[in-house]
């Protein structure tokens, strides 16, 4: 029965009021419990995503009795703190070549990563933007080729760089590393949402040609994805290992990533080899330091890039 207030208006019943209240603290007390649950998750993922970096700056400071024998334990500094002397003994041994290995790392993932993206923006905008007979065939062979593993394909490339004399040379990775299936999806996907179809048809009705459309409209808009593409490229290159091992033998021309795996084969070889772990943990190290900086530096167009291309 309602009750009636001194105006004559229903009142709510006490009931209703507790029973409203109840509904909204349980489904608040719910929500707490997901973001707790969310963040407590999230926590765990940066915990397990940072830890072997932090033990990595922190072997990079040990000799190689510290690292296997430190007081501090794997995940703590020890005593000696040896940074700049590893670093000196890094860049002097056997003659400087990790500076080599460091300039071929450069020079094969900055050459092989725009050479990639330079591909892979042409593909993706005549992919989104242009119609043409087997365009969904095309591109169905191009998604059959991002489910393809790349170290099941360094055998055949082996083969077919062998039969073209290019085995040994810095053609051997570069021209491989140009191909970038993920990036050609990436830019197809990205441009048919950023570049609006009405915006081409009007730079066409101005009198604009298709070059000067592409340079001067869509490119531009283009920003984000071309920065993930290039980034991406260019990480992939850089932590390339098994087609560099398998195509070239030369010192010389080997990158960082196949240079420290021939240390590390030398120091596993016991009392006959070199015991150098030191200077192999060092110069992981140093070689993952430019990634890091071009994430940091680049990271607002690379996350816009990989987010924006998902949305509708």
């Amino acid at each position: 029965m309602a009750i009636l207030t001194p105006r004559g208006d229903a009142a709510v019943q006490p009931s209703q009021v507790d029973s409203g209240s109840l509904v909204r603290r349980r489904n608040t007390t719910r929500d707490g419990g997901r973001r707790i649950g969310s963040h407590v998750l999230l926590l765990i993922l940066v915990i397990y995503f940072i830890t072997p970096l932090w033990w990595l700056a922190v072997a990079a400071t040990k000799d190689t009795a510290g690292l296997f024998s430190g007081t501090g334990g794997p995940l703590w500094f020890d005593q000696n703190f040896n940074l700049w002397n590893n670093i000196a003994g890094l860049f002097e041994h056997q003659g400087g070549i990790y500076w080599r290995w460091l300039g071929n790392s450069f020079f094969y993932a900055f050459t092989g990563g725009i050479g990639a993206t330079i591909l892979a923006v042409l593909a993706g905008y005549g992919f989104a933007k242009y119609r043409f007979r087997g365009r969904n065939a095309f591109f169905s062979l191009l998604l059959g080729a991002v489910m393809v593993p790349m170290t099941a394909l360094v055998i055949p490339t082996f083969v077919l760089l062998s039969n073209f004399g290019l085995v040994n040379t810095i053609w051997a990775v570069i021209l491989p590393s140009l191909l970038s299936p993920f990036g050609v999806y990436l830019m197809r996907v990205y441009t048919q949402d950023a570049i609006p179809d009405e915006l081409l048809d009007a730079a066409r009705v101005d009198g604009a040609g298709e070059l000067r459309t592409f340079f001067q409209v869509a490119l531009p808009l283009l920003r984000p994805a071309i920065v993930t593409v290039l980034l991406l490229s260019v990480v992939g290159t850089w932590n390339n290992f098994f087609l560099p091992l398998a195509v070239l033998s030369d010192p010389n021309l080997l990158p960082v990533t196949v240079g420290l795996n021939n240390w590390q084969a030398l120091s596993n070889a016991g009392a006959g080899g070199e015991q150098v772990w030191n200077l192999i943990v060092t110069g992981a190290f140093v070689s993952v330091l430019p990634l890091i900086i071009a994430f940091l530096s680049l990271q607002k167009y690379w996350q816009g890039g990989l987010s924006l291309g998902a949305l509708k």
